[in-house]
């Protein structure tokens, strides 16, 4: 489906509801999951060639590298992104009969993902400012990060930023 083109039916597609945004969220999480976990793997096995087993197991060049984190980043937007400027639908958006698109129909582009991208991790600041800077609990941190995630999407933040809407599509 050419994603320049507005979407067959677009009069039949209705907004997404909160519950059906979250359970797309926790199915996409667990794919991200293994994607990062894969990224991390050849993160490793190139650290290892590049400074030797021995040395890696006295210092791992991973731990706190700020290229590391950018990578990995790098990774989640990308998996993101890449399904949402292709079709429209993660993996976990194509269970739940989700679709992302402008508000005309057509597929979003680059800058419209990044900013959907950026504007839906804003509930990681809250956690890892508890977390780190405040010295409170991993479970109480995650707690308020969860909070500002309904927060963020019970307001449409993301939506409303990048120009998008996310949408239920009708039964096949």
């Amino acid at each position: 489906m050419d994603d320049t083109q507005p979407s067959p039916g677009q009069s039949a597609v209705a907004p997404a509801g909160l519950p059906r945004r979250l359970a797309a969220i926790a199915y996409d999480g667990l794919l991200l999951a293994g994607v990062l976990f894969g990224a991390t793997a050849l993160a490793l096995g190139v650290a290892v060639a590049m400074v030797g087993g021995e040395a890696f197991k006295a210092h791992n060049p991973l731990t706190g590298n700020p290229f590391f984190s950018t990578y990995l980043l790098l990774v989640c937007f990308f998996f993101y992104g890449g399904f949402w400027i292709h079709g429209g639908q993660t993996l976990g958006m194509r269970a739940w009969r989700l679709r992302l698109q402008r508000r005309d129909g057509r597929g979003i582009d680059w800058r419209q993902a990044l900013l959907r991208f950026l504007i839906g991790g804003l509930w990681l600041a809250p956690t890892a400012y508890l977390h780190r800077v405040l010295d409170v609990g991993v479970g109480l941190s995650l707690i308020f990060g969860l909070g500002s995630l309904l927060l963020l999407l019970a307001l449409h933040l993301p939506d409303w930023f990048s120009d998008s809407e996310l949408v239920v599509l009708p039964k096949p």
